[in-house]
């Protein structure tokens, strides 16, 4: 299809695996609503869905997340890579660009999550937080490059790996804010949560810009890796989308 935004990472008869950009939504909210990853796949796949294929979606990824997107195209490897899902045997790698300086170069965030709303006020329903009435959430933390860029907001940055060992619903951006280093850009986990109400009401503003810096909270998922009995060992990789590359200064590619 012509008007396709997304790239192509890898393919075979099972499964394909996209590099999605940013402000893409996965699925289609209403009828008459935006283009989506999916509307483009459908167009992509038509062969395959005409001969008795499917779109399964393996790993969503938010609207504001890049990065890569497993999809299958057969209910035999669905339910095979949907299996790997939920016994844990796919590992995942985000980057994501931080305000300041982690302390150290390799970190760990073991703290529960659930929707803030369940046990604290907050007027955005979908915003999750720490707690201990939460689920289970683990994400282990590489620094893979300190940077210092004159902003409106601070200077001091850093790009870092995240590596989520459970799946919770914003479970990296929770993490990484609980630690004391949101992610630029993150209207909801950010400097304030004001700023995505604000933004609702109001779109992107200079406003916005010079409290956030970025449009979209800067996270790319950047790493799949999973292993089944029948498809053996596979990974994928995506390097850091351009608009966070050119942000930084001094592009991590």
């Amino acid at each position: 299809m012509k008007d396709r935004v997304f790239t192509v990472v890898d393919e075979t008869d099972e499964w394909i695996v996209v590099d999605k950009p940013p402000f893409l939504l996965v699925h289609p909210k209403k009828p008459d609503g935006p283009k989506t990853l999916w509307d483009g796949l459908r167009g992509l796949l038509a062969f395959e869905l005409a001969n008795g294929g499917q779109v399964s979606i393996v790993n969503r990824l938010d609207r504001e997340t890049s990065g890569l997107v497993l999809v299958c195209k057969t209910a035999a490897a669905a339910r095979r890579f949907h299996t790997a899902m939920s016994r844990r045997a796919v590992a995942k790698e985000y980057l994501a660009i931080v305000w300041d300086w982690p302390e150290q170069d390799a970190f760990t965030v073991t703290a529960p999550i659930l929707r803030q709303g369940e046990q604290l006020p907050t007027a955005i329903y979908l915003k999750r937080c720490v707690h201990p009435e939460g689920a289970e959430a683990v994400t282990r933390f590489q620094v893979e490059q300190r940077f210092e860029k004159a902003t409106s907001a601070g200077n001091r940055f850093a790009l870092v790996r995240a590596f989520p060992e459970t799946g919770r619903t914003h479970q990296i951006r929770v993490h990484l804010a609980h630690a004391g280093h949101p992610i630029v850009g993150d209207k909801i986990y950010g400097p304030d949560e004001r700023c995505y109400l604000e933004f609702i009401e109001t779109g992107w503003t200079p406003s916005l810009e010079n409290r956030l810096l970025l449009p979209r909270h800067a996270l790319h998922s950047t790493r799949l890796r999973l292993e089944t009995e029948q498809d053996g060992p596979l990974e994928w990789n995506a390097p850091l989308a351009h608009d966070l590359a050119a942000w930084m200064g001094n592009p991590f590619r």
